[in-house]
C-alpha cells in the first residue's frame, strides 16, 4: 500500500479587539507537517477547496500547493478537489500548469462539480448548472493543456478567441486528472473520461470495495490497464489508545461533519444522498464506521481489510495531527511497505 495525506489547513480570523496574530499559523503549520510527512514516506497530499465557510478552510488550493512544491522534492501535490463551476477554466489551467510546471510535474489535477448550497449561492451560481458548467470547463481546460496551437471556445458559460494557454506543463499531455464519485454510475463516468477514482471518507467500506472492483472492471473493458495508485481512497484515521480517546475522537468526527452538512445542504430542503441520514443515530453511525480510529493493531486491521479488498492507494486524514502523522509512519506504515502491488 502506499499512503497520502488529505484534507485542509485552517486560518481563523483574529478575534475582534484582540490582538493581532498570523492568520496563516494554520497554513504554516500544514506546510511544516507535509514536509516532514515527505521525508516519513508519504507520496501525496490532497487539498481540499472550500468557500465562506467561517472558519479559515483553504480557498486557494493551487496557491497553497505551489508554496508546498517549493519546499518538497518528491510529494505528490493534489488538489481534491477544485470546483470547475466556479473558476474560469482557461485561468486554471494556466495556474494548474505553472504549479506543474515548477514543481517538475508533481500535479494531481483533481477536479469536482460541488455539493455546498452555501458556495453555490455565495458565488451566485445555481447548483443545477454544476454538471454543465463541470463538462464544458473540462473541455476547455483539455483543450488548454493538450493543443500547442492556437484554439477557440464558443459554449454556453465561456467563449474564448484564438488562445493558446502557457505555460506547458511539464507531465505530458497533462497532470492525471483526478475525480470524485460516490455512486455506481459516477464510478463509471470516471473510467469512460480516462481519469482516475477519488472516492470519499464518509464513503462505506463495502461501498469503497465494490466502487474499487466496479472501477477497475470498466477501466479494463476500455482496453486499458489497470492500476491500482489510479484510486486513491480517503480515510480519517486517529490513534485512540483508550476507550475515553476514541469517544472523544468519535464525538469531534460527528460534530464536523454535522457542520459541513449544516453548510452544505439547501435551506428549503434536500433530498440528495448525502443527506438522506437525517436521523442524528444513524449519522453518528455512519461516521463511526467510516472512520479509522482506535489502537495501532484497531487502525492495522481496517487497513489490511481494505487492502485484502483491492484498495491499494489510501489518502489519510489525520485532523492536522503531526504527532498521528509520525506515530502511523513509525507504528503502522513498515507493515504495509513489504507488500509489492500486484500489476
Amino acid at each position: 500500500m502506499r499512503f497520502g495525506l488529505f484534507g485542509s489547513a485552517q486560518a481563523r480570523r483574529p478575534s475582534p479587539g484582540a490582538e493581532m496574530t498570523d492568520s496563516s499559523q494554520g497554513f504554516r503549520e500544514w506546510i511544516e507537517n507535509n514536509i516532514e510527512a515527505e521525508a516519513l514516506g508519504f507520496h501525496s497530499v490532497f487539498v481540499v477547496e472550500h468557500h465562506f465557510t467561517g472558519f479559515g478552510q483553504v480557498s486557494a488550493s493551487l496557491n497553497l500547493l505551489t508554496w508546498l512544491g517549493a519546499r518538497t522534492t518528491t510529494l505528490r501535490l493534489g488538489t481534491a478537489v477544485l470546483v470547475l463551476p466556479w473558476h474560469n477554466p482557461v485561468l486554471l489551467a494556466e495556474q494548474a500548469a505553472t504549479l506543474d510546471l515548477l514543481s517538475g510535474g508533481r500535479l494531481d489535477f483533481g477536479v469536482g462539480k460541488g455539493y455546498r448550497w452555501n458556495e453555490f449561492a455565495g458565488f451566485c451560481v445555481a447548483m443545477e448548472e454544476a454538471d454543465a458548467r463541470f463538462d464544458e470547463a473540462m473541455e476547455v481546460i483539455t483543450k488548454s493543456f493538450v493543443c500547442d496551437e492556437p484554439f477557440s471556445h464558443r459554449g454556453k458559460y465561456w467563449q474564448y478567441d484564438n488562445i493558446v494557454v502557457e505555460p506547458p506543463s511539464a507531465q505530458r499531455p497533462h497532470p492525471p486528472f483526478w475525480m470524485g464519485a460516490g455512486s455506481e454510475r459516477s464510478v463509471r463516468q470516471v473510467a469512460e473520461r480516462g481519469y482516475n477514482l477519488l472516492l470519499g471518507q464518509y464513503d462505506l467500506a463495502e461501498d469503497v470495495i465494490r466502487h474499487v472492483a466496479q472501477f477497475k472492471a470498466d477501466v479494463e473493458k476500455r482496453g486499458r490497464r489497470y492500476d491500482p495508485m489510479e484510486a486513491g481512497i480517503a480515510r480519517a484515521i486517529h490513534f485512540a489508545d483508550t476507550k475515553e480517546e476514541l469517544e472523544a475522537a468519535q464525538i469531534r468526527r460527528f460534530q464536523g461533519h454535522v457542520r459541513i452538512n449544516n453548510l452544505s445542504r439547501r435551506p428549503d430542503g434536500d433530498d440528495r444522498d448525502r443527506f438522506a441520514r437525517d436521523d442524528e443515530e444513524e449519522v453518528r453511525r455512519l461516521c463511526d464506521e467510516t472512520a479509522i480510529f482506535g489502537t495501532p493493531d484497531d487502525i492495522a486491521r481496517k487497513l489490511e481489510a481494505l487492502r485484502d479488498d483491492g484498495v491499494e492507494y489510501v489518502l489519510i486524514n489525520f485532523g492536522g495531527s503531526i504527532r498521528n502523522i509520525r506515530r502511523f509512519a513509525r507504528e503502522i506504515m513498515p507493515a504495509f511497505a513489504d507488500k509489492p502491488r500486484d500489476k
